[in-house]
């Protein structure tokens, strides 16, 4: 299998998208939190010290996807046209499914901007709740869904 960050030689490259046409890009990331149900009721109640966790949390998501590039050494800089951050809390099993789409008219995808606003959604909840439960666990980031380019359509099978 081959990889396109690579050179003939091995070395670490960006990716040529230049000749490319611009197409839209969307992709969908999820990441899950694991929390107690009281902490998570807390969360929802606006009972914990630092204040409106997913409020803040959404907008560490949204803040993250557009900094990619600083984050991911050979991802491309993207003029992202739409970032959205949302959230499914599950009382009952402890848990908070973040949802992170990305949407942008590119020469490239938008698969990791999702991924990251996602990670960090779930980063700053852990980050906003540490003093209260340092049990908090983050679980698996995935992408659920991705169109434009050449590839198509992916959605993931397990969603």
């Amino acid at each position: 299998m081959n990889f396109n960050h690579f050179d003939d030689r091995g070395n670490a490259v960006m990716v040529d998208v230049s000749a490319k046409q611009p197409t839209l890009r969307t992709a969908v990331a999820v990441a899950e939190v694991r929390l107690s149900p009281a902490l998570l009721l807390a969360i929802q109640g606006g009972g914990v010290a630092k204040g409106d966790v997913l409020g803040v949390s959404r907008l560490a998501g949204i803040m993250a996807a557009k900094r990619t590039p600083e984050l991911i050494p050979l991802s491309h800089p993207l003029a992202l046209h739409a970032v959205t951050v949302d959230f499914e809390p599950a009382p009952a099993d402890g848990r908070i499914e973040i949802k992170c789409m990305v949407r942008a008219f590119e020469r490239t995808g938008v698969e990791m901007e999702a991924m990251i606003g996602a990670a960090v959604a779930a980063l700053t909840i852990y980050d906003m709740c540490k003093g209260r439960d340092k049990s908090i666990a983050i679980g698996e980031i995935k992408l659920l869904y991705k169109e434009g380019g050449k590839s198509g359509v992916y959605r993931r099978g397990d969603n």
